[in-house]
């Protein structure tokens, strides 16, 4: 007959949530160097973990926004493997619900600044190359800016981080895109 004690059925249950819960939301190679580089952030709102996971490039004298990245088009929101973002717990995203686990992060820049945003439910692809707008978990607009400072290397951020919520501030040259997030405990 097994003893088990609740030290043991914790210990246990305990290993299994580590085990699942992903280190890195893709196999991001990191054998070689890259042109752009890899990154990472993650921040707890309450008790909601969020982790996003990018390829950071450079503008290198390059024009952005119109240019190297197309205007009305999908694009990856990064360099080389598509953008992810895990959240450990239900959330939503600019007033959209979004169930816990992790998406690809696509956006549609536009001119305007109205840019669409894009949660995908197919996150280990290769840029947007195989992309498909049937596996959007949701879409929504969220309004870019200039922001008041030129950033060469593209950098998501948390701003205004409090015990429900926070915004995703994705910065890239001299453009400025919030995502502002909130944690079902808010509710």
């Amino acid at each position: 007959m097994l003893d088990f004690s609740y030290r043991h059925v914790f210990t246990l249950v305990l290993g299994l949530l580590i085990a699942a819960w992903p280190a890195h939301a893709q196999d991001r190679d990191a054998s070689e160097a890259r042109v752009s580089s890899n990154a990472e952030v993650h921040q707890t709102i309450g008790t909601t973990e969020v982790r996003v996971t990018y390829g950071r490039p450079n503008v290198r004298g390059r024009d952005i926004f119109g240019d190297l990245v197309s205007y009305d088009t999908v694009w990856r929101t990064g360099a080389n493997e598509a953008t992810t973002i895990t959240f450990s717990d239900d959330v939503q995203v600019n007033e959209e619900d979004v169930s816990a686990g992790t998406y690809a992060l696509f956006t549609i820049p536009d001119e305007d600044n109205a840019w669409t945003l894009i949660l995908n439910n197919t996150p280990n692809q290769w840029g947007a190359y195989d992309y498909e707008s049937d596996d959007d978990e949701m879409r929504t607009t969220v309004e870019a800016y200039q922001a008041d400072s030129f950033r060469e290397q593209m950098t998501f951020t948390f701003e205004a981080v409090d015990e429900t919520s926070a915004t995703l501030l994705l910065h890239w040259a001299d453009t400025a895109v919030p995502i502002p997030l909130t944690t079902a405990s808010a509710e």
